[in-house]
C-alpha cells in the first residue's frame, strides 16, 4: 500500500487540540469531511514539537514534521501534509512507557509512521484510534458503526480504557464553590458537646432578655418620674429607687450570664477545633501516597493548622455573637410591635434593603474568600519549599531567587486581598447608613406621632433605645458575614480532606497475620498510574528467606513493585500473596509492621539519635536499641557524638553524614525485626568506604530475612540468591547470576554495560591524576 499523495497547494494547517474547530485550513478533497484531528506534542527525539494528526472519512492525513518518520518508498509527500488512504490492511497501534505514548501505522507488512506525545493527550490519542478503527469497519461492512457510549468520558466524550472507573483527562480535584451550608457539617464533631451547647443556648437567650430589660423600664421612669417631675410634682423616691434597682439588677444578670455562656461555648469550641484538627490529621495518615504525590506540603499544613484554627475562632466569638443577634433582634422586634404596631413597621424598613445586600455581597465574599486560601497556601508552600532545603537554596546561591518567588506569592497574595476589601469596604458602609436612614425615620415618624398625643415621650425614649440595639445587631449580622465565608471556605478545604476515600483501604474483615514466614507471591498483577501502564501482567514467587535483586533501567517498574509489595499502592490486576494469604485482606499496620524499609535517601527525624532508632518501636529499652545500632555498625560513630544516643539530629539528620544517616535507618530496621525486607538503592548515595560499612550492616540485616535489592550497581548483588531482570513493567529475565551471564542476554548487557561504564571511568581518573597540574 502506497499513500496517497496529495497535489493540494492549500496553505499550512496551524495544529490544533481540539477536533471541533474549523478545518477550512485541511487540504481537504471535494466531499471529504474531518471525523477527528489532534496535536501529538513530541517528535522523533522527545523533545516538545506540536504538530497535527488528522482522520477524515477516506484517509489519516499527518503534518510532515520531525516525529514523522515514514517508510521508504511511502508517505508521498506535499507542501505541508502526508496522506494514507484508509483501506482495511491499515491499523493504529497504541502503547505507552516511562510517561512517553507511542502511535504507530501499519499496514500489512511493514510500519508506516510513527508519533509520540505525553499523556496529557492520551485519551485524544485514543478517540482518533477508536474512530479510526470504527471507520474500516464501516468501509470493510459498508454500514455505519454506532458509537458505544457505555464507557465514555460524560464531560469530554473521550472513549475510557477498558477498566478505567475515570477519565485521564476530566478527573480533577474539582473545586466547586464553597457553601455555607458546609458548616452544618461541623455537627458530626459538635454532636459528644450537644448537652454543653444546649446550655449555652439557654445562658444565650437569658442573658439576651436581660439587656432586653433595662429600656423597658425607661418607659415608667419617663412617663411616671421624669416628666411628672418636670410638671412640678414630686419626684416618687421609692418609685424611681425600685426602676433604677431593676436597671441595676438586669446589668448585673446579663453581665453574669454573658460570662457563663462566652466561657462555656468557648470551652465547646476549642474542643470542637482539637476534635477537628486531629481527625483531619488522623484521616491524612490513613491516606494512601498517591494523595501527597498530588498535594504541596504547605498546603497541607495550612489546612490542618489555619484553616482549623479560623473555623475554631468563628465557632468560638463569632457563631456565638451571631445567635446572640439572632436572638436579640427577634425578641426586640416582638417588643417594639407590643408597644407600638405601626412605628414598629416604620422600624423594619431598612430590614429588606440589608437582606438583599448580604445576599448580593454573599457569593462574591464566599469565592474571594477561598481564593484568598487557595493563594496563601503559595506562600505557605515557598516556606515548605524552602526551609526544608535550605542548604541547596546556599550551596547554589539562589537566596535572591527564593525571596523573589516568596515576594511573588505575597505579593499575589495582596493583590487577592485587595480585591476583595474593594468589596467589603463598600459594603459595610452601606448597612450603617441604612440603618441611620433607618433611625431618622423612626425619629420624624415618633415625634409626629408624640405631636399628635398617640405615644409618650417615654414610649418614643424606650422605641429608640430597642432601635439603637435593633439596628446594632443589624449593622453587627452583616458584619457576620465576613467571618462566616470565611469559615465556610475553611470548612471546606478541611472536608475535602475528610471525604478523600484512600486508594489503599482497609479490609472490612481482615485476616489476622501476627506472625509471618516471608513467602511472596506475585500472580500476574499489573498497575497503573492513571491510563499509563507500568506494570503488565508480572509473576514472580519469592520463597521465605530468600534475597532478590532488582535490576533493570530507570523506568523499568523497580520501585513501583516494590511499592506495591509494601501496599503504597494497591494492584489493578491480579493479587500479591504474602503466605498466601492476600495482602489487601490483611489490616495495612498488621501487615507494614513486618516490612523493614532502606531507602537510597533515609529520613530522619527530629530529635534524638534513640529516638529516631526506636522510631518502629517506640517501647523499645535502650539495650535494644544499642544492640540495633551494633549490628547496624553505627555504635561507634554514635559514642563519638556529644551527648552519645541522646544527641539531637537536626530536621532530616542534618549534622550528620549520609553515610551515618544510612546506618541509622538500618538500625531502625533491624529493630523492628522485620520478615520482610525491602532495600531502595541502600548504599549509592555513599563512597567506598563507607559503603563497606553498610554492606557489613546490610548482611547483619538480610539474614533469615525475604529480601528485595534494588540496585543499579549490579556488582553489590552478588549474594543475591536469584536476580530478577525488569523491562518495561514485566520480569524478563530471573535466575543467578552466573546463570544469567550465560545466557548473555538482558542482565549480561546491563552488566557489560556497567563494566564498560566503569572502565572508562577508571582511565579517565588515571588520566586526571597523571595530567601534570598548573598552579596560577
Amino acid at each position: 500500500m502506497h499513500p496517497h499523495s496529495t497535489a493540494d497547494t492549500a496553505s499550512a494547517v496551524r495544529p490544533q487540540a481540539d477536533p471541533h474547530k474549523g478545518n477550512a485550513d485541511v487540504p481537504l478533497a471535494p466531499g471529504e469531511n474531518v471525523l477527528s484531528r489532534l496535536e501529538v506534542d513530541l517528535d522523533a527525539r522527545l523533545c516538545f514539537h506540536a504538530s497535527a494528526l488528522v482522520l477524515t472519512d477516506q484517509r489519516l492525513m499527518s503534518r510532515s514534521d520531525s516525529q514523522v518518520a515514514p517508510s521508504a518508498g511511502n508517505g508521498a509527500q506535499t507542501t505541508d501534509w502526508q496522506a494514507w488512504p484508509l483501506n482495511a490492511g491499515l491499523s493504529l497501534r497504541h502503547h505507552d512507557h516511562a510517561g512517553v505514548g507511542t502511535l504507530e501505522l501499519h499496514d500489512a507488512t511493514r510500519r508506516l509512521a510513527t508519533w509520540r506525545f505525553t499523556l496529557t493527550v492520551h485519551a485524544q490519542v485514543m478517540r482518533l484510534v477508536e474512530q479510526f478503527e470504527r471507520r474500516l469497519q464501516t468501509l470493510d461492512t459498508g454500514a455505519a458503526v454506532a458509537e458505544d457510549d457505555s464507557h465514555r468520558c460524560a464531560s469530554c466524550k473521550a472513549q475510557l480504557p477498558p477498566d478505567a472507573d475515570e477519565c485521564p483527562v476530566c478527573h480533577r480535584d474539582v473545586q466547586a464553590p464553597p457553601s455555607t451550608w458546609v458548616l452544618l457539617r461541623l455537627w458530626r464533631f459538635a454532636k459528644p458537646y450537644q448537652g454543653k451547647l444546649l446550655a449555652g443556648f439557654l445562658l444565650t437567650l437569658t442573658s439576651t432578655a436581660a439587656t432586653l430589660v433595662p429600656p423597658y423600664l425607661t418607659m415608667p421612669l419617663m412617663d411616671e418620674v421624669l416628666i411628672p417631675f418636670q410638671n412640678g410634682k414630686d419626684i416618687d423616691h421609692v418609685r424611681a429607687m425600685m426602676l433604677l434597682g431593676g436597671l441595676l439588677g438586669a446589668a448585673l444578670a446579663a453581665w453574669a450570664l454573658g460570662w457563663a455562656r462566652t466561657y462555656l461555648l468557648a470551652l465547646v469550641s476549642e474542643r470542637i477545633g482539637a476534635d477537628l484538627r486531629t481527625a483531619t490529621f488522623e484521616h491524612l495518615m490513613r491516606l494512601s501516597l498517591d494523595y501527597f504525590g498530588s498535594k504541596r506540603t504547605g498546603d497541607l499544613m495550612n489546612r490542618v493548622g489555619s484553616e482549623t484554627d479560623r473555623i475554631n475562632v468563628f465557632l468560638s466569638l463569632h457563631a456565638l455573637d451571631f445567635a446572640n443577634d439572632v436572638l436579640m433582634i427577634a425578641m426586640t422586634a416582638a417588643i417594639l410591635v407590643s408597644i407600638n404596631p405601626w412605628l414598629a413597621a416604620v422600624t423594619l424598613i431598612p430590614l429588606p434593603f440589608i437582606a438583599w445586600l448580604i445576599h448580593l455581597v454573599r457569593d462574591r465574599l464566599r469565592t474571594g474568600f477561598e481564593k484568598i486560601d487557595r493563594v496563601w497556601g503559595e506562600v505557605t508552600n515557598v516556606l515548605a519549599d524552602t526551609i526544608p532545603g535550605i542548604r541547596v537554596v546556599k550551596a547554589f546561591a539562589q537566596e535572591q531567587r527564593e525571596t523573589s518567588r516568596f515576594r511573588a506569592a505575597n505579593q499575589y497574595n495582596l493583590q487577592v486581598n485587595d480585591k476583595l476589601n474593594k468589596t467589603w469596604s463598600l459594603f459595610s458602609p452601606t448597612v450603617s447608613l441604612l440603618t441611620e436612614i433607618g433611625l431618622l425615620v423612626v425619629w420624624a415618624f415618633g415625634i409626629w406621632l408624640v405631636a399628635h398625643h398617640q405615644i409618650t415621650v417615654g414610649v418614643l425614649t424606650a422605641f429608640i433605645a430597642y432601635i439603637g440595639r435593633f439596628y446594632g445587631r443589624l449593622d453587627s449580622m452583616s458584619r457576620i458575614v465576613s467571618v462566616t465565608q470565611k469559615a465556610a471556605a475553611g470548612a471546606k478545604r478541611i472536608f475535602d480532606i475528610l471525604d478523600h476515600v484512600s486508594n489503599v483501604p482497609e479490609p472490612v474483615n481482615p485476616v489476622p497475620m501476627p506472625t509471618l514466614q516471608g513467602r511472596l507471591t506475585m500472580d500476574g498483577i499489573g498497575f497503573r498510574y492513571g491510563s499509563r501502564s507500568v506494570i503488565r501482567g508480572l509473576s514472580l514467587d519469592i520463597q521465605p528467606g530468600e534475597m532478590i535483586g532488582l535490576v533493570g533501567h530507570s523506568g523499568s517498574g523497580k520501585s513501583t513493585l516494590v511499592n506495591l509489595i509494601c501496599r503504597f499502592y494497591d494492584v489493578t490486576d491480579g493479587a500479591i500473596r504474602v503466605d498466601g494469604v492476600d495482602i489487601r485482606r490483611i489490616a495495612v499496620s498488621d501487615f507494614r509492621r513486618h516490612i523493614g524499609l532502606v531507602l537510597q535517601e533515609p529520613f530522619l527525624f527530629f530529635g534524638t539519635i534513640a529516638e529516631n532508632i526506636a522510631y518502629g518501636k517506640p517501647e523499645a529499652t535502650r539495650e535494644e536499641v544499642i544492640a540495633a545500632a551494633r549490628a547496624a555498625h553505627a555504635h561507634d560513630f554514635i559514642l563519638r557524638l556529644p551527648h552519645g544516643y541522646d544527641s539531637l539530629v537536626g530536621e532530616r539528620g542534618q549534622g550528620l553524614s549520609g553515610g551515618e544517616r544510612q546506618r541509622i535507618s538500618i538500625a531502625r530496621a533491624l529493630l523492628i525485626n522485620p520478615r520482610i525486607l525491602i532495600m531502595d538503592e541502600a548504599t549509592s548515595a555513599v563512597d567506598t568506604e563507607t559503603e563497606k560499612e553498610i554492606q557489613k550492616a546490610l548482611d547483619n540485616l538480610v539474614q533469615g530475612r525475604t529480601t528485595i535489592a534494588i540496585a543499579h550497581r549490579l556488582s553489590t548483588l552478588r549474594k543475591a540468591d536469584r536476580l530478577v531482570v525488569m523491562d518495561k513493567g514485566q520480569v524478563v529475565e530471573v535466575g543467578p547470576h552466573d546463570e544469567l551471564m550465560a545466557r548473555q542476554g538482558a542482565y549480561w548487557r546491563l552488566y557489560m554495560a556497567q563494566a564498560r561504564k566503569a572502565e572508562a571511568d577508571a582511565l579517565l581518573e588515571a588520566e586526571a591524576a597523571a595530567a601534570p597540574i598548573s598552579l596560577a
